[in-house]
């Protein structure tokens, strides 16, 4: 049942800093506990949060730190994928802090000592009012100084008139007013303080990305004078530039992937985190404003600082226990649980995409539901939702663009299913493109049998999936005292030990010596390189037919992880491993028995495979082998 709205209600919406107002009526949604969490025609009818801290989803333990460090201003490290709402979180923050304890910085010309200049703070909305007091000042004395330089020259020009040198006169005049304003004009510049930091119209704590910025533009700058003699440069105080730490000041300051900058800076960072206050010198030290230090400048700033795990490796260990120790760490979640409570979630969301974007119509439900479909398909987990709601929002996008194409009024199911295609991302683009050009030259086979040759599953870029075909050949051993195993594909380290770990099994399962063999593995054309050890079942079948004689199925695809006694082990990228399989002509694919439910297929798709399921390698065998009589 939709409810409607007998008057005409305002909705705000975040837009950055600008605000998207809507004052038509408007039919609003209604909550339910079942399907998508809603009842609605389209998402013009979702209501969405004006809070950005109330927008982002299934980060409750991110949002609960976040609120808690906003009121302690306590620092914060959030370690994640890309495009889990990091930045957001950030954001979010800035938004809960203060706005009353914004100030003003003012850096005025030291008298005693020109490259030391002077810093002072004052209520936000002061320090305009100061620099407009002193501007007037100096335009009083520059009156009356222009007005002395006028007569001068007069007196100069009457003079030569007296004497018979007009043109000499003249010049002259002209030389002593140029010369008199610019050394009048200078002087009174130096009186005039600069407003390093003006928060007066400013409605909200400010939120500083300063994400692969430079020394100069973290820590503040002094610009490079060349007309320093003569009484002609600008004055020390007027080339003083605030960093980013500065413009923090009472607000946030966010950096992604922290470990890119270098450890010199990421110091400074922690004496300006410690202290509460830098200094702003010349970054250069070929620049003349490397002469010039002012005294330190307030930068009061929450630190939020992101990145991945990797990003831990590089981190100054100081700067990060400052955080550990002061603050918070948080590792975000890339999934959430299937619930209706969390479908809902993601409903909003993609009303959220739409009026942040501002371009493209709204959508149905059924194409809300459609992407929704999509969400579970990504998250790669059974009954999760992707939490990478970035790379879900472009596929929002080109739906909404496609629909802008057709000159539709609403984004319907059948454009998000052609966005799906349109956003591919490029590793999909080059795993299709891998695979129709393995299955046109025939690197893999979809029929007949092979000894000694599989086709195993892998991932691209831990999204898109690829046939990953393995052959095995074994030959007698080339040393009286033990036989090896060599193989070849550009391997890392983990799928080298998983390699390893297959040679426990061999004699199990052939009842012969490694010892006795050489046995060769090479992953055809694995340009790319291999890792991770979900090709293990894959090999131990290549292997052991090689040396046992059994033909393998071709129209068959395998993964999993093996263990030393023979389990098979759940791996990732499931449902792009089988998406793969599908694309590449496959009729049937193995997967771990704990992977069964991790499958999220379009419907038009399901009826493509054979999907089966294992839980030990003696059940892969009875699939993948037939039998020689």
């Amino acid at each position: 049942m939709l409810m409607t709205f007998s008057i005409s209600v305002r909705f705000l919406y975040p837009l950055g800093d600008v605000f998207i107002m809507n004052n038509e009526k408007k039919k609003e949604a209604k909550e339910v506990d079942y399907g998508l969490g809603y009842e609605f025609e389209t998402t013009e009818e979702i209501p969405v949060p004006t809070l950005i801290v109330d927008q982002i989803i299934g980060q409750d333990r991110g949002v609960e730190t976040i609120k808690n460090a906003a009121k302690q201003r306590r620092n914060v490290l959030l370690i994640g994928s890309p495009g889990n709402g990091k930045s957001m979180l950030g954001q979010a923050m800035a938004e809960l802090l203060p706005r009353e304890e914004l100030e003003d910085i003012l850096v005025y010309p030291n008298p005693d000592d020109p490259n030391t200049p002077k810093i002072r703070t004052l209520k936000a909305g002061e320090g305009r009012k100061i620099v407009e007091e002193y501007k007037a000042r100096a335009k009083k004395e520059d009156s009356s100084k222009n007005m002395l330089l006028i007569f001068i020259s007069m007196a100069i020009i009457l003079y030569g008139f007296l004497y018979g040198q007009v043109l000499m006169a003249v010049f002259v005049a002209v030389i002593t007013i140029f010369l008199g304003s610019q050394i009048l004009r200078s002087k009174s510049q130096t009186l005039v303080p600069k407003l390093l930091m003006d928060n007066g119209e400013k409605d909200k704590a400010p939120f500083v990305d300063a994400t692969g910025a430079h020394a100069g533009a973290l820590l503040g700058d002094v610009r490079h004078d060349p007309f320093q003699s003569g009484g002609l440069g600008t004055p020390p105080h007027e080339r003083v530039e605030a960093g980013m730490v500065h413009r923090a000041h009472k607000g946030v300051l966010f950096i992604d992937e922290i470990s890119t900058f270098k450890i010199n800076m990421q110091q400074a960072m922690l004496t300006a985190i410690q202290n509460k206050r830098y200094p702003i010198t010349g970054q250069s030290e070929m620049s003349s404003g490397a002469m010039v230090r002012t005294e330190a400048v307030p930068c009061d700033f929450i630190l939020v600082a992101a990145g991945n795990l990797e990003t831990l490796k590089g981190m100054h260990p100081a700067l990060r226990s400052r955080i550990r120790g002061y603050g918070y760490e948080v590792y975000m979640n890339d999934t959430m649980p299937d619930t209706v409570e969390n479908r809902r979630k993601l409903v909003r969301v993609v009303a959220q995409e739409v009026i942040k974007d501002g371009k493209i119509p709204h959508f149905t439900k059924d194409a809300v539901e459609e992407i929704i479909n999509e969400a579970r398909r990504r998250a790669g987990r059974k009954n999760s939702l992707t939490l990478i709601i970035r790379d879900l929002g472009g596929m929002i996008r080109s739906a909404g663009d496609i629909a802008v194409k057709e000159k539709v009024k609403l984004v319907t199911v059948e454009h998000v299913k052609k966005a799906r295609k349109l956003s591919r991302s490029l590793e999909h683009q080059i795993a299709d493109d891998y695979i129709e050009r393995r299955k046109e030259y025939r690197v893999f086979k979809t029929s007949g049998t092979n000894i000694g040759r599989v086709n195993g599953l892998a991932v691209l870029g831990g999204k898109s999936g690829i046939i990953l075909p393995i052959e095995a050949e074994v030959v007698p051993a080339g040393s009286k005292n033990e036989g090896k195993i060599v193989a070849t594909g550009k391997l890392g380290e983990i799928a080298r030990e998983s390699i390893l770990n297959v040679s426990a099994l061999i004699k199990k399962y052939t009842g012969k010596e490694i010892s006795d063999f050489d046995v060769h593995i090479q992953f055809l054309q694995a340009y790319e390189g291999v890792e991770g050890d979900s090709a293990s079942v894959s090999v131990a079948a290549a292997v052991i037919s090689a040396i046992k004689g059994l033909p393998i199925r071709q129209d068959l695809a395998m993964t999993g992880s093996l263990s030393v006694r023979g389990e098979v082990l759940p791996v990732g990228g499931i449902t792009a491993k089988v998406e793969a399989a599908i694309g590449a002509g496959m009729k049937e694919v193995v997967l771990p028995e704990p992977n069964k439910e991790d499958v999220y297929l379009q419907e038009k798709d399901k009826r493509k495979i054979k999907i089966s399921t294992v839980s030990t390698i003696d059940e892969l065998f009875d699939h993948v082998f037939i039998k020689v009589k």
